[in-house]
């Protein structure tokens, strides 16, 4: 997502009232960076907070857009831009850490943003996860923490397909740590999501000889290149 990608995916999202009141306060915080403390918290009742995809309930919000719309407005960067969405995150609800972490791969934060997706992925909130999991972190997110994340999303039943920047980063540890759960999960008599599968699919010998069960495991969920493909 770009600013102006939110700004066209929110064309008919809002009232005129709150399209207005969405300029108006870009045009505040543009000017000056510290109102954004006031605005944050009113974008969702001024805005709106519907999904801007109905069919993906992991996805962006209107606040969501509308938010991250405010924080690339500001011109800041550096420490005052890093302390600035720090204690928005800190002091925000689910909503506006949610929006603080969608706006991450917006702003010119470089590896500044890691500390707030690593608290996000420590929560048990899916929509704060799956955000965390964005395209920030595909950029930026280390190996076996964006591991750790994706498995997470599995325990949790958040979908991958709401995890942009998968096929680029699952690698054959990621398919290990997947066959791993899988195994348990069939050893417990219990069901195995089925988006496991694609990530085996994408490293078919990474898992143990012997291990039957995991023919069982549907490999053909996603039509997504592989890394070796793309």
């Amino acid at each position: 997502m770009t600013p102006d990608h939110l700004r066209t995916a929110l064309t008919g999202r809002m009232t005129e009232q709150g399209t207005r009141w969405l300029a108006g306060a870009c045009a505040s915080v543009a000017t000056d960076p510290g109102v954004v403390r006031g605005l944050f918290p009113l974008a969702g009742r001024r805005c709106g907070r519907g999904p801007l995809d109905p069919a993906d309930p992991y996805g962006w919000t209107v606040d969501d857009a509308a938010r991250s719309l405010l924080l690339a407005a500001m011109p800041l960067t550096g420490t005052p831009l890093l302390e600035e969405i720090g204690e928005l995150y800190r002091t925000g609800d689910a909503a506006e850490r949610r929006a603080v972490l969608r706006a991450l791969p917006l702003l010119p934060v470089g590896d500044g943003g890691l500390p707030l997706v690593r608290d996000a992925l420590r929560t048990n909130d899916p929509r704060l996860i799956a955000a965390a999991l964005g395209d920030y972190a595909t950029d930026h997110l280390d190996a076996d923490t964006y591991r750790q994340g994706v498995l997470k999303c599995v325990f949790t039943g958040i979908p991958l397909a709401a995890l942009p920047g998968l096929p680029g980063r699952a690698d054959p540890e990621m398919a290990r740590m997947m066959a791993a759960f899988a195994h348990e999960r069939t050893a417990a008599g219990r069901e195995v999501p089925d988006d496991v599968g694609p990530v085996l699919a994408l490293f078919p010998d990474v898992a143990p000889p012997g291990h039957r069960d995991l023919q069982d495991v549907p490999t053909a969920t996603t039509d997504r290149p592989s890394p070796r493909e793309a």
